[in-house]
């Protein structure tokens, strides 16, 4: 008798204790996020470091960084390769031109992810990126087979174009806002 009482009291810690670790456990969002910004820690680009991961279900199927393409200088050993371009934005009836920055030495995440994965594995999976795609990097996406896109930081430059054509493909396309990306990480970021 006294023997049954220690394995049941022995049967609660382990049940308690697993309960905790269950509070503890990170949401798949959070997860998979935390995984985007640890692999955007492999960029070298010295304005902004991005990752994405492609998942499907809760499998992850791929990871990708920015940077130059391989075998080539990236932009921290010879620079980066910035171009303006000017663009037309329409506000009411007030039209004003917007210049743009963009280096053109590198190879963005979301793209870099497209080149390394397989489209079979892309249908119906989800993108999950530190940043919001630019323009480009959203039509290579709605045409990529993935269902939804999640990302952290907002990229307001393109934005509402990019919400604009995620709504028109029906492709879902989620802010994770209040995510808190790991220490580890360290984004150092220059806008």
């Amino acid at each position: 008798m006294q023997k049954l009482a220690q394995n049941s009291q022995g049967g609660r810690r382990v049940e308690m204790a697993m309960n905790m670790q269950d509070n503890m456990r990170k949401d798949w969002d959070t997860y998979f996020m935390d995984i985007a910004y640890m692999v955007s820690t492999r960029s070298r680009c010295p304005r902004r470091h991005v990752g994405t991961v492609l998942v499907q279900g809760k499998k992850l199927l791929g990871t990708a960084y920015n940077g130059a393409p391989m075998g080539v200088s990236d932009c921290s050993e010879d620079g980066c390769m910035i171009v303006e371009e000017y663009e037309m934005q329409v506000d009411g009836d007030k039209e004003k031109m917007i210049k743009k920055q963009r280096c053109i030495r590198t190879i963005h995440a979301e793209q870099n992810l497209l080149l390394f994965t397989d489209r079979i594995d892309r249908e119906g999976s989800t993108v999950y990126v530190t940043d919001q795609p630019c323009w480009t990097c959203a039509n290579m996406l709605a045409n990529s087979g993935v269902v939804e896109i999640v990302y952290h930081r907002a990229y307001s430059k393109d934005s509402d174009k990019v919400n604009a054509l995620m709504q028109l493909k029906g492709i879902t396309f989620r802010n994770l806002a209040s995510y808190e990306p790991p220490a580890q990480a360290g984004m150092n970021i220059i806008s």
